[in-house]
């Protein structure tokens, strides 16, 4: 067995100590995180500015692989101008960085609720000096978006459930169906606007290759080294580095911490097909996507405002999943952009959009994929950095 090690536990019993590749792929996480790595979720306490009041709401939007890639720049008067953190990006699954802005447009939509909610509207410019690069490697520093802050802003009802959101990573109730009526909902709440559409299904007949789709494209993420390590090098075992780093996968349960404070959490390598670590791995991949009770989509053109669009667009559909109670979580390994992804990212734009293989550059592109149910327990807030680590003033 490779890179199989036994633990005797006190009190007895014996257990195979999981390389940190088998946890992070499964996403198993814990229910109870140290009180001050989630901190953030209980609002900006203290904060009287205005504009710093609403980052701290917006720091609780989703994002990929929980990155938190956003920095805010409030050194102009009554402006917020966002960039993105360089150093905070995945060049291996998200090489053309899209998932990455999209997470950006969920803090902006985030940002603009915040202020709106005390009277501020939001005159947003994106790109003011120019689209990002397609390539990751060729990012500068140039802004994704300027808001310049002006009165009269109208509340959102959608911002009740700000600081109730979460993303849950275990598997759905597959006694609870997600009714056609309830997925309507979910749909109608957050209209796209041309050109991005949203779709959706809770279809008998169309789930089975759609849940194939999300176990066998997440294979090719666990089995692809360079895109495993990139899970592997976000992985915080234990309450000291959660706190320490307060972002990225957290892992919290007893099992892990004990396996960890033996020195048998093995983060130097992924875990090998065939080995106990990768079978339990793609077991979590495997139950995550057999108890999806349906899907969620959201569609339309690939370029940079798209991407920021999209993210504006998928935060609103997961706040109003979570006032329906509802759980949606993103399966995002078959929208990646990685070559050995290629085959996936052919059959779900085909499954979601009736579309041919190959793809030619002017059909749309699947920009979010995720799966919804109901969650079986208590779904924890993640982590989120100080508000200090992301503001420039």
């Amino acid at each position: 067995m490779h890179r199989r090690n036994f633990i005797r536990l006190v009190g007895g019993g014996t257990i195979a100590a999981a390389t940190a590749g088998t946890l992070a792929a499964c996403g198993a996480v814990g229910s109870h995180y140290p009180a001050e790595a989630v901190e953030a979720w209980k609002g900006p306490v203290g904060e009287t500015d205005a504009r710093r009041r609403a980052v701290a709401y917006a720091i609780t939007a989703p994002n990929p692989h929980n990155l938190q890639p956003w920095l805010v720049d409030l050194r102009e008067e009554g402006v917020i101008t966002l960039r993105t953190d360089r150093e905070r990006v995945l060049p291996h699954t998200d090489p053309l960085g899209r998932q990455i802005l999209i997470g950006h447009g969920a803090f902006l939509e985030l940002l603009v609720m915040a202020l709106a909610q005390q009277g501020v509207a939001s005159e947003v410019v994106l790109w003011p000096q120019g689209e990002l690069p397609m390539a990751l490697k060729d990012w500068d520093s140039r802004p994704v978006a300027r808001i310049t802050l002006q009165p009269g802003g109208a509340p959102d009802p959608l911002f009740a459930q700000v600081l109730l959101r979460r993303t849950p990573k275990t598997d759905f109730d597959t006694t609870r169906p997600v009714a056609p009526e309830l997925l309507a909902q979910l749909l109608g709440s957050a209209q796209a606007g041309a050109p991005l559409g949203v779709g959706g299904t809770v279809s008998a007949s169309q789930l089975p290759a759609l849940r194939t789709l999300c176990w066998e494209s997440a294979r090719v993420e666990l089995l692809t080294p360079r895109t495993m390590m990139e899970s592997i090098h976000l992985t915080r075992v234990g309450p000291g580095e959660i706190l320490q780093h307060r972002d990225g996968i957290s892992l919290n349960s007893p099992f892990v911490r004990a396996v960890s404070a033996l020195g048998m959490f093995d983060r130097s390598a992924p875990p090998i097909e065939g080995s106990a670590a990768y079978k339990s791995a793609m077991g979590r991949f495997e139950g995550h996507s057999r108890t999806a009770m349906g899907f969620v989509w959201i569609t339309g053109p690939n370029t940079r405002s798209d991407q920021v669009h999209t993210g504006r667009l998928y935060v609103r559909q997961q706040l109003q999943a979570t006032a329906l109670g509802v759980g949606m979580h993103p399966m995002s390994q078959a929208v990646q952009e990685f070559a050995e992804m290629a085959p996936h990212f052919e059959r779900v734009h085909q499954l979601v959009l009736g579309l041919p293989a190959p793809r030619t550059p002017q059909d749309a592109t699947v920009q979010m994929f995720c799966r919804i149910g109901y969650p079986e327990g208590e779904v924890p807030a993640t982590p989120r950095r100080p508000l200090a680590r992301f503001v420039r003033t």
